[in-house]
């Protein structure tokens, strides 16, 4: 009332100025289940004075009998904002990916993969979107919730993250084996082993033949993560330590194994080339048969082992982006270089693997052509070298409608969405049906779990079809 000049009788001083749009919740409780109610003040272009006022509706109720057409939204819009002709543009989104959310952990999660697509004109409602749309696969996903193809290297990153963490606090915290065995036996028998080959590479055939079965046993149909065939004495040592160390002395005895070896000359073993760690200096030495004593006191060992597990899993991401040609080791510079101290290191190691979660999911959800991946391995690889980790951030992608159409075509859409205009920004109708309430503030909606299949999956969910209308009133 205050802006409104004809409202002479309050007595104030003009010009007042213009509020910031205002919007009031509400608890749906009304016969047309009003959820919103907006105003934002409409000025003039010349001298930003206020020349009225748009006010907001939207309304929302569960209605599995809802009924619209989309020629009376627009004789609606029209008749109320008194237009001769409109445009309708639609979108749909669409759920390729996402915990059912029958379970807690489930619920918590925070990976989705989702398509939307946006068209106009509209034909008609709940139109399956043409192929002359626009598209973007919308994906999000947080590491550790993809089982199967990479769980092993999510296990290794979690161990490497303790051990650095244990360095930068000089505490930590060791997690529980799965092995059978304690990692001072499996080094024991992978020293004796060595001892009793006359070649180190039939032994590093043998451990790398076994890897490769387990990751085929995972899962036969994903050839995505082909296991290195080159695993070296320090990927190998990597390998069992981080399976089976579960305490400080388990570290310190390993690795006096190892250098007990080394020092008597029981084993020569080879190394890749270019790793600077102190591991690996005391390989090299023992080629001379001159071992340097070593203090495995403080946090050395720990040291000691962080530096040959980020070697191996340098290796390993580096591996799986080059062997499916999504990027060059000058892309993957920024994250496999040595030249910054070891947090350093570890965060952007945790980075690459982000990036590996998010395509190998995408690989898995979507199925898209090697140019569609390549450019979403480019476009994580560019934000990542950017911004520090962030699992909550939704990477887009364009796509082409018709490298996705068996995607949507015959799927049901988790939201689809028309809005009717004339060109004017503020003035819009909004129809929308979606299988989830728009808004929070009314409450989760909890599916009837009567309606869930053996597979976890929601036959039949309940829709929610909402609606926003506005109305403008002229002041002058």
């Amino acid at each position: 009332m205050a802006h409104n000049p004809n409202m002479t009788h309050l007595k104030l001083d003009r010009p007042v100025p213009a509020l910031p749009p205002l919007w009031v919740r509400c608890d749906g409780s009304d016969p047309e289940g009003t959820c919103w109610l907006g105003a934002e003040l409409t000025t003039a272009a010349a001298d930003a004075a206020v020349t009225g006022v748009i006010l907001y509706a939207v309304r929302c109720k569960a209605d599995k009998n809802y009924s619209v057409n989309l020629e009376e939204l627009k004789d609606s819009h029209k008749k109320r904002h008194h237009l001769s002709t409109v445009t309708a543009k639609g979108f749909a989104q669409y759920e390729l990916y996402k915990p059912t959310g029958l379970d807690e952990c489930a619920a918590a999660s925070q990976t989705a993969i989702t398509l939307s697509v946006a068209w106009s004109p509209v034909d008609e409602i709940l139109q399956v979107p043409p192929l002359s749309s626009t598209a973007a696969l919308n994906i999000r996903v947080e590491s550790g919730e993809l089982k199967g193809p990479l769980s092993h290297l999510y296990r290794e990153l979690k161990f490497l993250l303790v051990l650095a963490d244990g360095l930068r606090t000089g505490v930590t915290e060791w997690p529980e084996t799965l092995e059978a065995k304690s990692a001072v036996e499996l080094v024991q028998e992978f020293l004796n082993d060595l001892q009793k080959l006359d070649e180190i590479g039939e032994s590093t055939k043998k451990d790398t033949e076994e890897v490769k079965h387990d990751s085929t046993a995972v899962d036969r149909s994903l050839e995505l993560l082909a296991a290195r065939g080159d695993l070296d004495f320090a990927e190998q040592l990597w390998c069992r330590m981080s399976a089976g160390v579960t305490s400080y002395q388990d570290l310190v005895t390993c690795f006096s194994l190892v250098i007990q070896s080394l020092q008597r000359g029981d084993v020569q073993p080879w190394l890749h080339s270019g790793s600077s760690s102190l591991l690996a200096e005391l390989v090299h030495q023992s080629y001379h048969g001159a071992v340097g004593a070593i203090s495995l006191s403080g946090t050395l060992p720990v040291q000691m082992l962080l530096e040959i597990g980020l070697d191996k899993l340098k290796k390993d991401y580096v591996s799986f982006f080059l062997g499916q040609e999504l990027a060059s080791l000058n892309h993957l510079e920024y994250f496999v270089s040595p030249s910054a101290d070891i947090p350093e290191q570890v965060a952007r190691v945790r980075k690459l693997h982000h990036v590996l979660e998010i395509l190998v999911s995408c690989r898995l959800f979507v199925q898209p052509q090697h140019e569609l991946l390549f450019s979403l391995a480019q476009s994580c690889i560019k934000y990542y070298q950017q911004n520090p980790l962030d699992e909550q951030h939704v990477f887009q992608l364009p796509v082409r409608p018709t490298a996705v159409r068996d995607l949507y075509q015959s799927a049901k859409p988790q939201t689809w969405r028309v809005e009717v205009s004339s060109g004017q920004k503020r003035l819009r109708t909004v129809w929308q049906l979606s299988d989830s309430l728009p808004t929070d503030h009314l409450g989760p909606h909890r599916p009837d779990l009567s309606d869930v299949t053996l597979n976890g999956s929601l036959e039949d969910r309940t829709p929610f079809p909402s609606v926003l209308t506005c109305s403008q009133v002229h002041f002058r």
